[in-house]
C-alpha cells in the first residue's frame, strides 16, 4: 500500500478510474450499433494532435482534443457521401490520422514524451491534466444519464427512434464528439493505441453475462474499473505500459469468461 503514498500514483488511480467509467459508458452504444473501429479512427486521430502539439511545443493534449473532434465531425461528414458503406470514412479519418501522426512524430526531438502517449504513462500525469480528466468525465457522465433513452433506442434501431421523434443527427453528433473528447483525455494514461480496446474488451465481457441493456452499462463499468485498477498495479510493480497491461487484464477475463456464456 505505500505506493499509493506518492502523488504521481494517486494522479494515475484517480484518471484511470474516471477513465474506466466513461469509456465504457461510450463504448455500450458503440458496440451496439457495431461502430468499433470509430475508437481506432479517433485515437490516431488524437495521437496525430499529440505529434503536432509535441512538434509546435503547445499543448498536446488540447492538440488531441481539437484534432479528435475534428476527425468525429470529418467522419460524420462523409458518411454522407456513403450512405449504405459508412465504414469507409472511419477508414479514410483513420488513415489520416496514420499519416499524420507518423510524418510529425518523426520531427518531434523528445521521442520519450511522444511514446508517453502511445500506450500510456503512470508517471507523466500532472495535477493540471488530472482536473481536466476529472471535469470532462464529469460532463460526459452527465451527458450519458440525460440522453440514456435516446442512445438506447439509437443504439439498436436509428430509423425506429427518428420515427419516435428522437433527433438522431443531433444525438450522434453529440454522441460522437464525447467520444472524441474521451478518447484524447484518456490518451495520456492508457495509451491512444489502445483507449478504443478499453471501450471494447469491457462491454464484450459484460455482453457474455448480462440480460438486458441496463445490466450490461453497469457490469462494463465495474468491468473496466477491475481492469485498470490491477493494470495500472501491475504497471507499477512491473514497470511496463499501462495501456497494454489494463487490455490484457480484460482479454485474459474475457476467456475466463466464455464458458459461462455457453452455460
Amino acid at each position: 500500500m505505500e505506493i499509493f503514498t506518492y502523488g504521481f500514483i494517486q494522479r494515475a488511480f484517480l484518471v484511470g478510474m474516471l477513465i474506466s467509467v466513461i469509456t465504457p459508458l461510450i463504448g455500450n452504444t458503440i458496440v451496439l450499433k457495431r461502430l468499433s473501429a470509430i475508437g481506432d479512427a479517433l485515437s490516431h486521430a488524437s495521437l496525430a494532435g499529440v505529434a503536432i502539439g509535441l512538434f509546435a511545443s503547445i499543448n498536446p493534449i488540447g492538440c488531441a482534443v481539437v484534432f479528435s473532434c475534428l476527425a468525429a465531425l470529418a467522419i460524420e461528414y462523409f458518411r454522407r457521401f456513403f450512405p449504405r458503406y459508412s465504414e469507409i470514412s472511419t477508414a479514410v479519418v483513420l488513415s489520416v490520422g496514420v499519416g499524420l501522426a507518423a510524418v510529425f512524430s518523426s520531427l518531434v526531438n523528445n521521442a520519450g514524451s511522444f511514446g508517453s502517449f502511445l500506450f500510456g504513462s503512470v508517471a507523466a500525469i500532472s495535477p493540471r491534466e488530472t482536473a481536466v480528466v476529472a471535469v470532462v468525465s464529469a460532463i460526459v457522465i452527465i451527458m450519458c444519464l440525460l440522453l440514456y433513452r435516446e442512445l438506447f433506442y439509437i443504439a439498436f434501431d436509428e430509423e425506429g427512434a427518428a420515427l419516435s421523434g428522437v433527433k438522431v443527427k443531433t444525438i450522434n453528433f453529440v454522441f460522437t464528439l464525447m467520444t472524441a473528447v474521451a478518447v484524447s483525455i484518456s490518451a495520456r494514461t492508457v495509451g491512444a493505441l489502445v483507449i478504443s480496446s478499453l471501450m471494447v474488451v469491457p462491454v464484450a465481457c459484460a455482453l457474455l453475462i448480462s440480460k438486458s441493456y441496463k445490466a450490461n452499462v453497469l457490469l462494463s463499468v465495474i468491468f473496466a474499473a477491475v481492469f485498470t485498477f490491477f493494470g495500472l498495479l501491475i504497471s507499477c510493480f512491473l514497470d511496463v505500459a499501462p495501456g497494454g497491461a489494463i487490455v490484457l487484464c480484460g482479454v485474459f477475463a474475457m476467456g475466463l469468461l466464455l464458458p459461462f456464456r455457453k452455460k
